[in-house]
């Protein structure tokens, strides 16, 4: 079994490989992202995040996913060059990833079944769903896709006082 988020990996966006044990000791904001989704705007304000907390230690890391009305069907390149021209976004991208079903990401299936959404599903209900994780590797909160970045500055306060 999984003991924590480190011990995943992932590609990033420009296809380089990422040890999330690289990330040890921040807490990290995790997000399945879409350039062409109705919230895809929160790309802003998780910018804003990253940018007022990463001297703290938090590390916001988007996972671009095309499982929720197609909503992000660019390639890698297009996907990084729209986030940043549109949102100026600086924090770390991964690779296109799927969220749900059999070819999910590990790291995705583990967050799920860290921390269950409404009713106790385990399954990515839309794009911009959102996974805080504390310093010691493990899920704190699960956060909906409609819930703005900016509402999640209390618990962000609290896990990096932790």
């Amino acid at each position: 079994m999984t003991a924590s988020v480190y011990d995943f990996d992932a590609l990033s966006i420009t296809g380089h490989k990422v040890a999330l044990s690289d990330y040890r000791g921040h807490v990290l904001l995790i997000v399945n992202t879409a350039s062409r989704c109705g919230f895809t705007p929160q790309f802003g304000g998780l910018e804003q995040l990253w940018n007022d907390y990463r001297e703290r230690g938090l590390t916001v890391v988007g996972f671009p996913c095309n499982q929720f009305g197609g909503q992000d069907p660019g390639s890698d390149g297009e996907i990084a060059e729209f986030c940043q021209l549109n949102y100026g976004v600086s924090f770390p991208m991964m690779s296109k990833v799927d969220v749900n079903g059999a070819e999910a990401h590990p790291l995705w299936q583990w967050l799920k079944h860290e921390k269950r959404g409404l009713l106790g599903t385990e399954l990515i209900k839309w794009n911009f769903t959102k996974f805080l994780v504390g310093k010691d590797g493990q899920v704190i909160e699960r956060y909906a896709p409609n819930d703005e970045p900016a509402k999640l500055r209390a618990d962000i306060e609290k896990a990096l006082a932790a």
